[in-house]
């Protein structure tokens, strides 16, 4: 598929909560003021639209089409009136537009993170809890899905799930998704899984982890093995994985299951040794070189929430509205995604602060990250 990198069009069908026939200001447009101020690294709507009534960022929004800035009411109303399920179906779009070949191939990762600030002292309930899907090796944003609490996260994978296409990748995600049904859902849509297995699936965990703790049993094992220094910290990462497992009694209760491997973790650190074993389920007939690499990209998920709060400072925004929240949510991963992409095709080693600095004080420079090509 064709990638079509103005990001105008990308927010052009987002619909509404209310009519809203766009008198003055389009939600599109709002959208975009609200991505190129992101780009930017600003991290609230106020910041944004002080940068957008900056002289010098009009003339530049002008030239992209955008000839009145909201004021910041309208802004924030803006914001608030998109959909957000609209919103993440043209995110959806977008990002697949820059797939040709779809996720094929690839990893993706699912994780949750909570925006602390939707968290009310005064009441019981709980802070918002948004799911991403996350392509490991590319390090960008696939979609995401909204809900009330973290409890919730188990069937709204489920449901993200159902709502993707997966053709041809393997999806990651840790424990707590270890279950029989995510696993034939991903089955069903023509992809594999990689599943941490813990104490939530303790006939399961208890099975391998016999198989793998046994010397004899472990040495016939496929291995694989990395050491990294980081500081003054030394980690051992040992990988076993084998496709023997005809002898589980829980075999058939997981669809098209076909591996079991574990990873070893040994830290070591002021001479202060710490060993960690992870055991893992696949319907991927995997090695153990294969399991080191798939498994590690589990974390790229952890790196863009981290990035959400460093750079956005998301776990601060204040925002009343929950629709607003959820969206920003979405606008803050397209600077994240457009970022990630600038970077992989210009082979720039500058951190995203320095980029986000380049395009503060030069916004030209935002064109070179908006108009490349797949």
């Amino acid at each position: 598929m064709k990638s079509d990198n103005n990001i105008l069009k990308m927010f052009e069908s987002v619909e509404t909560e209310k009519a809203h026939k766009g008198y003055m200001h389009s939600v599109s447009k709002a959208a975009v003021i609200v991505v190129l101020g992101l780009l930017c690294g600003l991290k609230n709507i106020n910041q944004i639209h002080r940068w957008a009534c900056d002289e010098r960022v009009r003339s530049f929004l002008r030239g992209l089409g955008i000839k009145k800035i909201p004021c910041y009411y309208w802004l924030t109303r803006l914001v608030a009136l998109m959909k957000p399920e609209s919103v993440n179906q043209c995110f959806y779009k977008w990002v697949s537009s820059l797939l040709p070949n779809g996720v094929n191939n690839l990893t993706v990762a699912i994780d949750g993170k909570s925006i602390r600030s939707t968290m009310k002292e005064e009441s019981s309930k709980s802070p918002l809890h948004i799911v991403s899907a996350h392509i490991g090796e590319l390090k960008m944003t696939l979609a995401q899905k909204a809900v009330e609490d973290k409890s919730n996260e188990i069937p709204a994978v489920q449901e993200l799930l159902k709502e993707l296409k997966l053709d041809g990748c393997i999806v990651v995600a840790d424990a707590m998704h270890c279950q029989k049904e995510t696993a034939r859902l991903i089955v069903e849509g023509k992809a594999d899984y990689l599943l941490n297995a813990k104490n939530n699936q303790k006939l399961l965990c208890e099975e391998i982890k016999d198989y793998v703790q046994n010397e004899h049993l472990r040495q016939e094992m496929d291995k694989e093995q990395i050491t990294e220094k980081n500081r003054n910290r030394l980690e051992c990462r040992t990988a076993y994985s084998t496709t023997d497992i005809d002898w589980m009694a829980c075999k058939k209760d997981w669809a098209n299951l076909k591996c079991i491997g574990a990873i070893c973790s040994k830290s070591t650190r002021a001479d202060v040794t710490t060993e960690e074993w992870h055991y893992y389920i696949s319907s991927r007939k995997l090695s153990a070189k294969e399991l080191l690499r798939i498994a590690r990209l589990e974390w790229s998920v952890e790196t863009m929430h981290w990035l959400l709060d460093v750079n956005y400072g998301e776990d601060f925004c204040r925002l009343a509205s929950e629709r607003s929240q959820k969206t920003l949510n979405i606008l803050r991963k397209t600077a994240i995604n457009l970022l990630r992409r600038y970077k992989e095709q210009t082979g720039s080693k500058k951190a995203f602060t320095g980029i986000m600095f380049d395009c503060l004080m030069n916004p030209q420079h935002m064109l070179s990250i908006l108009n490349l090509k797949p």
